[in-house]
């Protein structure tokens, strides 16, 4: 169990399993550029994400629902969680929306999962899955949250913790996921090449520019 004040966001999870190069840029150094991918992303949670709960076959939709888990030590807000009818209960299934189509990687369903687990800690019932919608495809996959999930999830958490408490940032490894990323010019990811974050490099450039040595 994790102390409030050890929080991280659920949102760490998916870019650790990313790359947990880009988790430490954005969570610990701060970090943040923008591209197309990641603005047709912003547009999609913004229309998404509006607070409103609604009502359409017999299924409760809720959006920006707040999340927490004191055994992953993190919290953070679900798109949509869609609460299905079963006897008298209300049973949650949690969707995620992601721009683009689904990926070979499980970045998004660990990031689903994590929001299932918190789910289940805060009304103490199991949740057995839920889904991913791409922008791109317009499909929605469901995603069964079952024990290699969840054993991932749980580690992935646990990797963020050590990655945080650690603040280092990982060294790069380049690949075809950096040309997908926002932080590709930031992380400089074939001009790194030893333990020096991205933000101290670019901050001797620019010190450098300004004495004109460069």
């Amino acid at each position: 169990m994790y102390a409030a004040s050890d929080f991280i966001a659920l949102s760490a999870l998916q870019h650790f399993v990313y790359c947990p190069r880009q988790c430490a840029l954005i969570h610990i150094e701060q970090v943040w550029a923008e591209n197309s991918f990641t603005a047709e992303g912003r547009v999609m949670h913004e229309r998404v994400d509006d607070g409103e709960t609604s009502y359409r076959s017999g299924v409760r939709t809720t959006r920006s629902v707040l999340l927490r888990s004191s055994m992953l030590g993190a919290s953070g807000i679900a798109d949509v969680v869609e609460w299905h009818k079963s006897n008298s209960l209300e049973e949650p299934f949690p969707i995620e929306y992601k721009r683009g189509r689904q990926k070979k990687h499980d970045a998004d369903k660990v990031q689903l999962c994590a929001q299932a687990i918190c789910l289940e800690e805060m009304l103490n019932l199991t949740i057995p899955a839920g889904a991913l919608f791409y922008g791109q495809t317009k499909r929605r996959f469901d995603v069964t949250f079952d024990s290699t999930l969840r054993a991932k999830t749980v580690s992935t958490a646990e990797c963020v913790h050590e990655l945080f408490r650690n603040g280092v940032t990982p060294l790069p490894e380049p690949g075809p996921k950096c040309t997908q990323c926002s932080l590709q010019e930031l992380c400089l990811p074939k001009v790194v090449a030893h333990n020096r974050s991205a933000k101290e490099y670019v901050h001797k450039l620019l010190h450098e520019l300004s004495e004109g040595e460069i």
